[in-house]
């Protein structure tokens, strides 16, 4: 876990990988979820049988979107700014999925800070001018790719934007 006291101290390692998560398995129960959490319930994320026997992949894959949705939670294992108050995601440049992610595999994610820009986005409009807040803000751009164990394509590569908070 890489820690920062603040966004300088961040931004000042641009261009360095940050690190990689630990491995988390991506279990049916998520697959589910997540099908009816977005609608998607095709076969080849929940029919095993149908999987096994018409997918060149052998077997039910999550879902590339389910992949990509795994990056706050293994960013936060990654690394932590002590002196961001919030974040919030503010899009992705580039989003590729280069690989399946099987049911039941393990996935982690390694990340490198691309680059930091200030931005003076402030606070929302109705916070603006309220004392005591903060209006210091970035962009950070990191670079993230899912890794599957055991396969040596990673599974997708994204260039994710948030914006910090302090």
């Amino acid at each position: 876990m890489q820690t920062f006291a603040t966004l300088a101290d961040f931004a000042a390692y641009a261009g360095q990988p940050l690190g990689e998560s630990e491995y988390m398995t991506v279990t049916p129960e998520m697959v589910q979820k997540f099908a009816d959490a977005t609608g998607d319930h095709q076969w080849i994320h929940l029919d095993e049988e149908k999987a096994k026997q018409f997918s060149p992949y052998g077997g039910t894959i999550a879902h590339g979107f389910l992949t990509l949705s795994l990056a706050p939670k293994l960013m936060a294992e990654i690394y932590k700014i002590d002196s961001v108050k919030m974040g919030i995601n503010y899009g992705a440049n580039k989003v590729r999925f280069t690989g399946a992610v099987p049911v039941g595999s393990r996935v982690r994610m390694k990340a490198r800070l691309h680059h930091v820009e200030a931005t003076n986005a402030g606070t929302p409009d109705r916070n603006e001018g309220t004392p005591g807040r903060s209006d210091a803000s970035v962009r950070a751009i990191v670079e993230c790719v899912f890794e599957v164990e055991g396969q040596n394509k990673p599974a997708c590569i994204a260039e994710l934007i948030s914006l910090l908070f302090e």
